[in-house]
């Protein structure tokens, strides 16, 4: 099960209505239902501290945090790009709708990174708000998770053409890592990406239950993680080279590292894990859909944070180099757990 499958169906058992792979349209209806406020924090005491979307209908799906602090979120079904900025919201016009925005990634320069499968492309907003975009020069595109390398090189997941690809001095290069070229939706295409600090590319491949790791050279490895059809979705890396994968079916966190893998099951159960971050301190940190929860892996052990909402619906997350925990919220939230709450045990 994907990503999308899961968020679809989530909620479609509160019969808000279908929609695509992101379940778009139930998620306008969740956030509609959603009560008035800019902000909220009604649990004082818990470190959270949550900032409402100005408008009703903003669905924030992926959360990138900039070396300088600056907070970017895509937002489904909406021709702006999202900034956290000085205390307060702000909507970047782009142009052009978002639909399945779940590629974001800071870059090296304080700008931030994204895919574009309606214009497709990959784009850079600059602190400006100036955007810049990179055509793909293909008929269709349906793009993955998108990371940023040390060298500034952009990689994405392409699922449509059945590789991981290269973003860089404004030349595609692409590495086939399934085996169906060209599959659409369901077919064994990538989805998560990271780079680790000696610029190998980790990514995942769902459909297959497979992590791959493209090589500087670009030789391409396979590794199978233990629990069969787990649907290894979001990948993440450690400063020590670990590698974070979320396994979605099997709702298991595993670590990759030494060529073995490690797997933690989530004490809730069918959590509907959906992104993965990695913090300042090592911790691994991943969203539960129909859990309502963060979680966070740390010394082999698990700790679950519950939101303070019960519709809550917490999709994207990223942590800041101060250890604040940042979340996007499907329901039309921007949220933060502070580093003091979030690094104790």
């Amino acid at each position: 099960m994907t990503t999308a499958d899961i968020a679809r169906a989530a909620l479609a058992r509160s019969r808000r209505g279908p929609r695509l792979w992101f379940a778009a349209g139930a998620l306008v209806l969740v956030a509609v239902a959603v009560s008035l406020g800019m902000r909220v924090n009604p649990w004082a005491d818990s470190g959270f501290a949550e900032h409402r979307m100005p408008s009703r209908t903003d669905i924030p799906v992926s959360i990138a945090v900039t070396r300088d602090g600056v907070v970017w979120f895509t937002i489904e079904l909406s021709d702006t790009i999202g900034r956290f900025k000085d205390g307060r919201i702000e909507k970047v016009p782009k142009g052009r709708e978002n639909l399945e925005p779940l590629g974001l990634a800071a870059g090296v320069d304080g700008s931030a990174w994204y895919t574009d499968s309606q214009l497709r492309a990959i784009s850079q907003v600059s602190g400006d708000g100036s955007i810049r975009s990179y055509d793909l020069a293909t008929p269709v595109a349906r793009l993955g998770r998108l990371a940023v390398a040390p060298d500034g090189a952009v990689w994405f997941a392409e699922p449509t053409a059945a590789s991981v690809t290269r973003l860089k001095d404004g030349v595609f290069t692409r590495y086939a890592v399934a085996p169906r070229a060209g599959a659409g939706e369901g077919s064994a295409g990538p989805f998560g990406v990271a780079v680790d600090a000696q610029g190998n590319v980790w990514a995942t491949l769902p459909q297959e239950n497979t992590l791959v790791r493209i090589a500087p050279n670009g030789e391409i490895a396979a590794f199978e993680p233990p629990t069969r059809q787990s649907s290894p979705g979001d990948v993440a890396v450690d400063s020590r080279g670990a590698v974070w994968v979320l396994q979605q079916a099997a709702n298991k966190v595993a670590r990759f590292a030494g060529g073995r893998f490690e797997e933690f099951p989530i004490p809730t159960p069918n959590a509907g894990l959906m992104a993965l971050t990695v913090a300042p301190d090592g911790s691994a940190w991943f969203t539960e859909l129909r859990g309502h929860k963060l979680g966070r892996v740390r010394g082999g052990a698990i700790k679950e944070f519950a939101l303070p909402r019960a519709d809550a619906r917490p999709v994207g997350i990223a942590a800041d180099r101060a250890g604040n925990v940042w979340y996007a919220d499907l329901t039309g939230w921007i949220g933060m757990l502070r580093a003091d709450r979030a690094t104790a045990d």
